[in-house]
């Protein structure tokens, strides 16, 4: 019997390495065609670079493609919608968890419903013209809050009906006002789900394609995602330097997930069950 489960183990051990490394294949094509030469990258081989490396390559993108500009405001969109969205979702998630009543329950599933219904990318355009939020910043940033905050919400309502409402009362007791009360008891309460939807929110925005290129026309103000695009139109045949531009759109959003990746699993353990 022992044996038996030794023998399964070492199966999905080894099917789960299989499946990561077939994962890994494209980034790992990328990422050695981004330090090859012009005629080595013809064709995207996959085979590893010649030395000496050509780390120049990302030089030449970043001053070429404007990467540090778009980087800027892939960093602004994706910062501000994060924080807009997360407190808005959590002070909602919270009060309407604490106060269920008829119409709260209501309005939990009104917000809830975002998360399956489709963006009307006609009637978000004329809403943003008579905002005078078209090709601003703040409209894309605010678009952005807009369309993260019903699974934002839906996340952190199952969190905080865990909490138990004893610390509310506890609060309340010792003179916290009701802003207090949110953010200096419950909201360090709610740390791990603070930071998954953070972490997911991040990731969605920076990766987002199809919003900046309908809302934003002056190319100043594109993020990453459309100045690879814009990069690629330019140097469709030079394969090394648009490996470069990717791994350099790629990274970040690598790196978050890496560095955050246990308040993920976590926070999405703990808000994966209605409370």
């Amino acid at each position: 019997m022992q044996k038996s489960k030794i023998i399964k183990k070492m199966i999905g051990n080894l099917v789960a390495w299989i499946i990561s490394a077939i994962l890994l294949i494209p980034l790992l094509l990328v990422l050695f065609n981004s330090l090859k030469t012009k005629q080595a990258s013809v064709g995207m081989p996959f085979s590893f670079p010649e030395f000496p490396l050509q780390f120049e390559n990302y030089l030449v993108v970043i001053e070429k493609g404007k990467l540090l500009n778009a980087f800027l405001h892939s960093m602004i969109y994706s910062l501000g919608s994060v924080l807009i969205c997360t407190i808005l979702a959590s002070m909602a998630a919270y009060v309407l968890s604490r106060n269920r009543t008829r119409l709260n329950n209501v309005l939990y599933f009104f917000i809830a419903l975002g998360i399956v219904m489709p963006v009307n990318f006609v009637t978000l355009m004329k809403t943003l013209q008579l905002a005078n939020l078209y090709n601003t910043r703040m409209g894309i940033v605010l678009t952005y809050a807009a369309i993260q905050l019903p699974f934002t919400f839906f996340l952190i309502y199952s969190f905080v009906g865990k909490i138990p409402r004893d610390i509310d009362e506890a609060g309340v007791i010792d003179g916290c006002s009701p802003l207090k009360l949110f953010f200096l008891v419950i909201w360090p309460l709610m740390k791990p789900v603070t930071i998954t939807v953070m972490v997911l929110s991040f990731l969605n925005t920076w990766n987002e394609f199809t919003l900046p290129l309908y809302f934003v026309s002056n190319s100043s103000k594109w993020p990453m995602t459309l100045a690879v695009y814009n990069f690629v139109g330019m140097y469709s045949r030079e394969w090394n330097l648009i490996c470069a531009d990717i791994v350099l759109t790629s990274l970040p959003v690598i790196l978050v997930y890496l560095f955050s990746q246990k308040y993920i699993v976590s926070g999405m353990t703990a808000g994966a069950v209605k409370g």
